[in-house]
């Protein structure tokens, strides 16, 4: 009984997996006037081809570097991104950064998972060193949540709750470097327990400048749509450069993945990195940074990331904010590894491009389908894995046809599905009212289950409701008649 069971699982699982990756190959498909089109640098920050902005900005004479790390996720299928944390946190400490401005946020429950085959230790690539050793542990568990996060941005010690109490008590002399790591999903951020929104965070970010609390900032995002976090929201007069793994309308990839070449050790279930990450952290890793500029960093980012003739899997690496300060070299946020002053940021880059990668949403099912694959036949693990496995599986068909079916109510069939899936133009936010948009999030999740880390990819189709007009008492009627006689997943 068991062994057919297991055998319709496969079956479906195979058929299910295969559609979902033809779908996305086929969404990936754009014409020449979808393509974000941004300046590498504006040509007011030169003058007759030679940079005019960074010279004088290039002294950390005064000051002190400051770095936020946080990652979004918990649970071991997430594995990659508190690895990325920790890789992260390695690199400044190699930098010269002092630990006490170095800010971690991570859930702390991979290092010692059950499910870890290392146990205590983290890797961030195949042959990696282990980058948990020495990591603090400032926040983790449930203190992984958007308040706190702000409060550390801002440097407001009584808003904080749990924790080291350790936040940017920066001044205007001072650097501050934000790395963040998780599922994402258009103008939302995953944090264990909810998501934060795209508006609230570049609302702190002003408000940060505004107190005079540092002179400049850099901020890496990983995270599927996570151009839409920064795209028409970050202004470019506040000092604070950003890139993103995506465009705003674009998953981004996870890497070193159980079937990739190069792979994980066969230990191993889960990812180990993401894409975007690792190509920015193993640049840091190979190049003396007092050399190498923010802009040089996001050229080799983004070719490493891209999708390509040859490696059909990748993203569009964005740039955000005020683009004249990546003119300016990446050690003044990072500090940089003794052990590479003789190289230099034009050596030729030996960083590996991957064999495949696993697009964020699917990386989860490819871990429950490892489990499935290794447990013994008839063994209560397998049974286990499959349960698992399928329950995920019906968790997004539930998602999926529940935001159809809202359209289709609030529209109609034709109208209603281009309605859900239209994009903005670029430089144009996610949606005009965010108070709206966190209306329909909080009550489709009422009426229809908590859209969980997947579901996030729907949130561009709420915000077109708010975009379209659609009232709190219309969502929720027809969000009740397309949920409600529904098990909520």
């Amino acid at each position: 009984m068991a062994a057919s069971f297991a055998a319709a699982g496969s079956l479906l699982f195979l058929f299910l997996l295969a559609v979902m990756v033809l779908s996305a190959a086929g969404s990936r498909e754009i014409s020449g006037t979808d393509v974000i089109k941004m300046p590498s640098i504006p040509s007011r920050f030169f003058r007759s081809g030679v940079p005019v902005s960074a010279a004088d900005e290039d002294d950390d004479s005064v000051g002190t570097r400051w770095a936020i790390l946080i990652a979004g996720s918990n649970e071991f299928w997430n594995y990659r991104h508190q690895s990325d944390v920790c890789h992260a946190y390695q690199i400044m400490k190699k930098g010269g950064l002092k630990e006490e401005n170095i800010i971690v946020f991570m859930y702390d429950d991979i290092a010692f998972n059950e499910d870890n085959p290392r146990k205590g230790t983290i890797i961030n690539s195949p042959q990696g060193e282990d980058v948990y050793k020495g990591v603090p542990k400032d926040y983790t568990g449930d203190e992984v949540n958007a308040d706190n996060f702000y409060a550390v941005i801002l440097g407001n010690k009584t808003a904080i709750k749990g924790g080291s109490g350790k936040v940017v008590d920066s001044g205007p002399n001072d650097r501050i470097f934000i790395f963040y790591t998780d599922h994402g999903g258009p103008g939302v951020l995953g944090m264990p327990g909810g998501v934060l929104f795209a508006d609230d965070l570049v609302g702190v970010l002003k408000k940060k400048h505004a107190l005079g609390g540092f002179k400049s900032m850099v901020f890496y995002v990983e995270a599927c749509d996570s151009g839409s976090i920064f795209d028409g929201l970050l202004p470019n007069n506040i000092n604070i450069y950003a890139t993103t793994a995506s465009r705003p309308n674009e998953d981004s990839w996870a890497t070193y993945c159980p079937g990739e070449e190069p792979g994980p050790p066969l230990e191993y279930d889960t990812c180990l990195g993401d894409l975007y990450s690792v190509s920015w952290m193993e640049d840091c890793d190979a190049h003396n940074l007092r050399k190498e500029t923010l802009h040089h960093q996001y050229e080799v980012v983004k070719k490493r990331t891209a999708e390509s003739e040859n490696n059909p899997f990748g993203s569009h690496v964005m740039q955000y904010g005020d683009l004249a300060l990546s003119l300016q070299h990446v050690y003044l946020y990072m500090g940089t590894n003794p052990k590479n002053d003789n190289k230099t940021s034009t050596d030729q880059n030996s960083l590996m491009l991957p064999s495949k990668a696993f697009n964020q949403h699917e990386a989860d099912l490819l871990y429950f389908w490892q489990k499935f694959l290794k447990a013994p036949e008839g063994s209560p693990q397998k049974v286990e894995a499959q349960k698992r496995l399928l329950k995920a599986m019906s968790h997004r068909m539930h998602m999926d046809k529940s935001i159809d079916a809202i359209g289709k109510l609030l529209f109609g069939i034709k109208k209603g599905p281009e309605v859900l899936k239209a994009v903005r133009s670029n430089g144009k936010p996610l949606v005009d009212d965010w108070n709206c948009l966190k209306n329909m999030v909080r009550t489709f999740e009422t009426h229809c289950g908590s859209l969980s880390r997947y579901g996030m990819k729907h949130v561009r189709s709420l915000a077109n409701l708010c975009n379209a007009g659609i009232q709190g008492e219309e969502m929720a009627k027809a969000a009740a008649q397309a949920c409600d006689s529904r098990d909520l997943m």
